[in-house]
């Protein structure tokens, strides 16, 4: 999941570039960057929430007898 984030940033970095040097076709990137920023932000999320259970699982595991 981490490698989606870094390549969705890097994505995002680029339509930024793109649009420096095609103004005219703004529209269009924008559509694009807002769909990729959304994808980022659903893959960072589910990051955190991996994350979170991992925690929460290891914390569980510490109240165990064996």
């Amino acid at each position: 999941m981490r490698i989606v984030e870094e390549e969705a940033d890097e994505s995002l970095f680029f339509l930024e570039l793109i649009y420096e040097f095609n103004k005219d076709r703004k529209d269009e990137i924008k559509i694009l960057y807002i769909e990729g920023n959304e994808i980022l932000s659903m893959t960072v999320s589910s990051i955190n929430t991996a994350l979170k259970s991992v925690n929460e699982s290891a914390i569980a595991n510490l109240k165990s007898k064996i």
